[in-house]
């Protein structure tokens, strides 16, 4: 999905639709390494170590690895280590986060897809669609949550609508394996491939 991740397309040019998919889905990072980031690591390095230790629910040492890597020269991995860093804050705080604009619920709700709190990152898709429900990025990272969590039909209904507000979503969803469940089915092909007789 664009945005906070991966390759579902957003409005803001922090995280790219198609190329961003690092970003969603990083990797967990070498085994075995310290519990605090070591000054030769590589940003990205910093960051995979983080994504690992914050898929553990370790917020603290996560926390100080998104540090490290938002100090990096890589601006969009400056700016999702920044995210991730206020949310191990947020975690460790145990107050939940503050979101306020639909944007925030949105790139939230990315990163609960990331971590696979599928439940979590619609409630914040929603709320982001209450304050702009034409938002196709939006409409797009709920269409692949729905699919990851088998929700096929709603899933069609709402890639369906984000393709009818842009049409480059289209393209977006064809190279996306979130909606890999999805593929089978006729109507979901129809969707993406118009001009073929299915």
């Amino acid at each position: 999905m664009k945005g906070a991740e991966k390759h579902i397309p957003q409005a803001a040019p922090a995280e790219e639709s198609t190329n961003g998919q690092t970003a969603r889905r990083p990797s967990a990072g070498k085994a075995g390494s310290a519990a605090t980031p070591e000054p030769r690591q590589t940003q990205m390095e910093s960051f995979e170590e983080g994504m690992k230790l914050f898929h553990t629910r370790q917020f603290q040492p996560a926390k100080e690895f998104f540090a490290a890597a938002a100090k990096g020269p890589d601006r969009a991995v400056s700016h999702r280590a920044g995210l991730h860093a206020q949310m191990c804050e947020r975690r460790l705080d145990s107050s939940g986060p503050v979101l306020k604009t639909p944007e925030e619920h949105y790139n939230y709700a990315v990163t609960l897809i990331n971590s696979r709190d599928l439940a979590g990152a619609q409630k914040h898709l929603r709320a982001a669609l209450d304050a702009e429900p034409a938002a196709d990025h939006v409409l797009y990272a709920l269409a692949a949550c729905q699919s990851l969590g088998g929700e096929l039909q709603p899933a069609y209904e709402n890639l369906k609508r984000a393709i009818d507000v842009q049409p480059r979503n289209r393209l977006a969803a064809r190279q996306d394996p979130d909606f890999a469940a999805m593929a089978d089915h006729p109507a979901f092909a129809r969707l993406l491939y118009p001009d073929k007789k299915i």
